[in-house]
């Protein structure tokens, strides 16, 4: 095994958040090919299902995919209970957090860039590109026409910038929360996983230095000249 394989094995989870039409979903599932990880998508909905005992599709109904269509579909809320809601997604928390303690794992969407936010041994990424771009390569996947495919970009956009204010108190566009934000607009799907490979590999040689000495100030001297001398 060679360094940089000990670097990645010593790390126990990416993260991939994307803007819908982005490709973030295709680059997460070649990256685990690539790395050999498990990848956490939409199994992970079955998996809260089995643990709840209940049945799969009164489960989606609260995952950020669809909770807003089927309002929309159905002009009322779906018949699930706040204490539904709420085991629901203490169930996800848990499944996400204990995908990660197993270890070597690439997960989809959920919310894990602000569960598993404190961990330094979890790389997150954010993957984005043009409003055009996204809406083309809804019509080349999914076959819509140009305006159907606008209108599903928009409404997952939006769907899952509900998600993340509702269940986590956060912007899923704030890039604080990610280590790195790639826009797929000219960069390939390929030369994509490459770069989040290489920012696996580095973040995890920065796994054992001290808090302290981290941060873009490390190792820095101080400017030449004096405060005054810059300008305002």
């Amino acid at each position: 095994m060679d360094e940089n394989q000990k670097a990645i094995a010593a790390m126990h989870a990416v993260t991939i958040s994307r803007e819908y039409g982005s490709g973030g979903g295709e680059i997460a599932a070649r990256l685990a090919q690539q790395l050999e990880w498990q990848l956490v998508d939409h199994q992970i909905v079955a998996e809260a299902a089995r643990e709840l005992e209940t049945h799969e599709s009164v489960v989606q109904a609260h995952d950020e995919h669809v909770a807003g269509v089927l309002s929309r579909l159905f002009g009322w809320p779906f018949p699930t209970t706040s204490q539904d809601t709420q085991a629901y997604h203490e169930k996800l928390h848990h499944l996400v957090e204990s995908a990660a303690n197993a270890g070597h794992v690439v997960i989809v969407g959920r919310g894990g860039q602000v569960l598993l936010a404190n961990r330094r041994d979890v790389l997150h990424v954010r993957v984005v590109a043009p409003l055009e771009l996204r809406v083309a390569y809804v019509v080349n996947r999914e076959g819509l026409d140009t305006d159907a495919a606008r209108r599903r970009v928009q409404e997952k956009d939006r769907a899952r910038a509900r998600y993340a204010q509702t269940q986590f108190h956060s912007q899923s566009d704030d890039p604080h929360l990610y280590d790195l934000v790639i826009n797929t607009a000219v960069l390939d799907l390929d030369s994509v996983v490459d770069q989040i490979c290489l920012a696996l590999v580095n973040k995890a040689k920065r796994l054992n230095v001290p808090e302290e000495e981290l941060g873009p100030a490390a190792g820095m001297l101080p400017y030449p000249g004096q405060p005054g001398d810059f300008s305002v």
